[in-house]
């Protein structure tokens, strides 16, 4: 009796436990794919923030594109508020601006934004995830990662037949400090099919044994070291020589040493040629230096110079490996201070870093430039110029580009992109936080290179057109 009772007793508790077991999980469901794309021309945006009204983030890649998987918002109507420097979305009757929309797995929801900057976004060039939305929902599997999560400040040059490019202090997945010393890598001195989004420009880093990206300026001294003014050089022995300058930097933003650097091909690193400046109670600051970005001109009497400037020049020397390590052949340049500004003809802005190109299309300089001290954003604001001469002086400036809180510094030309006689021309800069009121960094794209498109024969550009036409330098 008793044996029959605990019989009984264990098959109740089998039966018991049985049933508290949990239920088989649910497999993932699919993500919802949100694709934000231009009003009218239907290009994909990046860099567009949608967030949810319980304050859940998404951001669009290089594709436009979201991979919505909140569990608790599928098959939801859902309200997203939409923000995105140069694209917006109309307000509402209460003052939003956003979309209200219905996630389901697996489906693709489709979100237009007006675009209100002159500068069209065309996507981000460094970082990792360009396209990392749009390969959650099962597309753009074939991109190439490169280990590089940000990137700061590029410099360029065309050099034996390859686009070099270096950057500053460069962000690593393994720890919070990276590479210090300047990464770089090469392309095609045209890299780009189209001009078009989504932006798929692929980078050759200069890698270690391992393959991952490597430092390339290894300067002796304490701290980081930072390039500028790098340019590519014809020597006396025919050679064409990659040069640079270099800092030496300690705590915050503090230079106290500045030399010249050549590129060794062999190791393909920097080397040191010669300190130009060594900060001390005799010499506190520096010298004029050829840094900034780099332009070649061809003056009135023949004779062609490498211009230095960031982003007006500010130093020349002739275009030669001799006279760049000389710096008794630099001559110091004094660009203007303000530029007028063409909506309003009392106004000025102070140009801050940024970088000059020859036009072959509007047989002009063109000169494009982050204000210092703007008013929506401290170096978020970019300013587009025109002149004769690429001393200036520089006509009306006409804003392009707006960021609300954030910056957007140093930004580059990329003429060698496109055509010569194309009204196309690319820009790119450095989107971060650093410098703005405390914004919460933008995932995978804040301290990364984004590049925009102008439309030089755009009519909002026409207020910034000289009268005079310059003959091709």
């Amino acid at each position: 009796m008793r044996a029959a009772a605990r019989m009984l007793l264990g098959l109740t508790l089998a039966a018991v436990a049985r049933g508290a077991e949990p239920a088989t999980p649910a497999a993932p469901r699919a993500p919802c794919r949100i694709e934000v794309v231009e009003t009218g021309s239907g290009w994909p945006v990046p860099l567009v923030e949608l967030r949810t009204t319980h304050q859940v983030r998404f951001v669009t890649d290089n594709a436009g594109v979201i991979a919505f998987d909140l569990p608790e918002l599928m098959g939801v109507e859902t309200w997203f508020d939409i923000r995105g420097d140069g694209y917006e979305r109309p307000k509402d009757g209460f003052g939003y601006r956003g979309v209200r929309l219905r996630p389901e797995p697996g489906a693709t929801l489709r979100v237009e934004v007006t675009r209100t900057s002159i500068a069209k976004r065309l996507g981000r060039i460094t970082g990792g995830g360009r396209f990392g939305e749009s390969q959650r929902t099962g597309r753009d599997l074939a991109e190439r990662e490169t280990g590089v999560l940000g990137a700061d400040t590029v410099q360029n040059a065309v050099h034996n037949g390859r686009m070099f490019w270096a950057w500053g202090d460069t962000i690593l997945p393994h720890y919070p400090l990276g590479i210090f010393h300047a990464t770089g890598a090469t392309t095609a001195v045209r890299p780009l099919e189209t001009f078009t989004p989504p932006l798929r420009l692929q980078l050759d880093y200069f890698t270690d044994r391992d393959h991952r990206p490597r430092a390339i300026a290894k300067m002796p001294g304490e701290g980081p070291t930072w390039l500028t003014g790098c340019a590519s050089l014809p020597a006396r022995d025919g050679r064409a020589r990659l040069v640079s300058t270099y800092h030496k930097v300690k705590g915050w933003l503090d230079v106290y040493e500045a030399g010249l650097c050549v590129w060794n091909e062999a190791t393909e690193s920097f080397e040191p040629f010669r300190v130009i400046w060594s900060r001390s109670e005799k010499t506190p600051k520096p010298p004029p230096l050829p840094e900034g970005h780099t332009v070649r001109w061809r003056d009135a009497a023949g004779k062609e110079w490498i211009l230095f400037g960031n982003p007006l020049p500010t130093l020349r020397c002739p275009a030669t490996f001799e006279a760049w390590q000389d710096p008794a052949t630099w001559e110091k340049l004094v660009p203007q201070e303000t530029i007028a500004v063409a909506a309003s003809p009392t106004a000025r802005v102070k140009p801050h870093g940024g970088a000059i190109a020859w036009s072959a299309y509007l047989r002009r300089w063109v000169a494009v430039f982050t204000e210092f001290a703007g008013k929506t954003s401290s170096l978020g604001e970019i300013w587009y110029a025109e002149a004769d001469t690429p001393t200036g002086p520089w006509g009306s400036a006409v804003k392009v580009l707006s960021h609300e809180n954030y910056t957007f510094y140093n930004p580059a030309w990329h003429p060698e992109f496109t055509p010569e006689d194309s009204p196309v021309l690319l820009f790119e800069g450095t989107h971060t936080r650093e410098f703005a009121n405390r914004p919460a960094p933008t995932p995978r794209h804040d301290y990364n290179q984004v590049l925009y498109r102008l439309d030089l024969d755009d009519p909002a550009l026409h207020p910034a057109a000289k009268a005079a036409v310059t003959p091709t330098p």
